[in-house]
């Protein structure tokens, strides 16, 4: 399923797609949210933080699947080479313009430190390094950076950071002039790479096999198979398109701030006199917040499909996002020429991102999603927009 912009995608290939959009098999629509105002609520209905065990709601791990799991437990990032990304930008540079596109492979840095060093080095405003997604710091990752640098004039030594870490590496794999800059979002995808140490397989007789002097030739390699098998399965169907716990901030705090957001009453706007050419504050964005609970609800939504098996097949009613784009249709029906096309990969069903202003979703769909919503004790008396 899928979610987009008010969207999110269930299924994710093994190139996963810069999330624009969110599907089941990893996209989503927004719908409309019952509009209740603080002072409507009874005081039954008030959000109960004290009592709420807010790290379990968002915790994946307690997410349904759609199939058992192979493996039971593994070392991950045990190494900095045990993730690799490597981020996916075919692109046709023009050789002129001033702007220096550089191919960068990194490990023990974020992505908006090396933007802030490349900044320096070119000695240029950070709003004119331009880079088209974050990478994670502990990895070995490689992704494109432009740098606006007028009249071509570079700087008279090449870039070699000092001010960084015994465990921090950049190198500069590539670089090319080109007449844009690289904005967000431009990458196709991101290839990864991870390896798993120290696994724990999960056998078929849900019995422990591992890698141990324990295990037998025979249960090491039928627990091998069972991985394979299921490799197999996600290249073919996807995987239920969660959003993980790095969206739910530390034991859930960005969701405990979104409910204590929502308990408070609505600030009265304040008037303006009628001649006053100042601008009106920007509403209170809380951006963090509002995204880990609309996510909350998404990964709500998910989990009901991926217990009634409707997470990769559609329901009617369904908004379907074009695989590998940000286009969206709707079909109040469920013909043989959509199932083939969801078979195929062609189009993923798609689930909410909660909020206000999109009624596209129709029928089964919105049926199921409004219950999930309105049965959840911690979302069914949310408003977002």
């Amino acid at each position: 399923m899928t979610s987009q912009d008010n969207q999110n995608e269930i299924t994710t290939s093994q190139d996963s797609l810069d999330s624009q959009a969110a599907t089941l098999d990893s996209t989503a629509v927004a719908q409309n949210a019952n509009e209740r105002t603080a002072s409507e609520k009874t005081a039954s209905e008030q959000i109960d933080l004290a009592h709420m065990d807010i790290a379990t709601i968002t915790d994946t791990e307690n997410l349904p699947q759609p199939s058992l799991q192979p493996i039971q437990q593994a070392t991950y990032k045990a190494n900095t080479t045990d993730f690799i990304v490597n981020e996916l930008l075919p692109l046709d540079f023009t050789g002129e313009g001033e702007h220096l596109w550089l191919h960068i492979e990194k490990s023990g840095m974020n992505t908006t430190y090396l933007a802030k060093l490349l900044s320096e080095w070119a000695d240029i405003p950070l709003r004119d390094v331009g880079y088209s997604g974050l990478k994670d710091r502990h990895a070995l990752t490689t992704q494109w950076f432009s740098l606006r640098i007028p009249k071509k004039q570079l700087p008279p030594t090449e870039f070699a950071p000092v001010d960084i870490g015994e465990n921090e590496t950049v190198t500069i794999l590539a670089q090319h002039w080109h007449n844009k800059k690289l904005n967000r979002g431009t990458h196709r995808a991101n290839q990864f790479v991870i390896t798993l140490r120290d696994i724990q397989f999960a056998s078929a007789s849900d019995e422990n096999v591992d890698d141990g002097s324990n295990a037998s030739p025979e249960q090491l390699l039928s627990a091998k198979e069972a991985v394979e098998q299921h490799l197999t399965r996600i290249g073919r169907n996807g995987v239920p398109n969660y959003f993980g716990p790095q969206r739910f901030g530390r034991q859930g705090n960005n969701v405990r701030e979104a409910l204590s957001l929502f308990a408070r009453p609505p600030r009265e706007p304040r008037p303006q006199p009628k001649k006053s050419k100042r601008k009106r504050a920007p509403r209170e964005q809380n951006t963090m917040e509002l995204s880990a609970a609309r996510s909350l609800i998404f990964n709500e939504i998910l989990a009901a499909r991926v217990r009634d098996g409707s997470w990769n097949t559609g329901l009617a009613g369904e908004v379907f996002n074009l695989d590998g784009s940000g286009s969206i249709f709707t079909s109040e029906t469920l013909d043989d020429t959509l199932h083939a096309r969801l078979d195929s990969g062609d189009i993923h069903p798609t689930a909410v991102l909660w909020g206000t202003g999109n009624d596209k979703i129709t029928g089964s769909a919105a049926d199921l999603e409004t219950e999930v919503v309105q049965h959840s004790p911690y979302s069914c008396n949310w408003q977002l927009d």
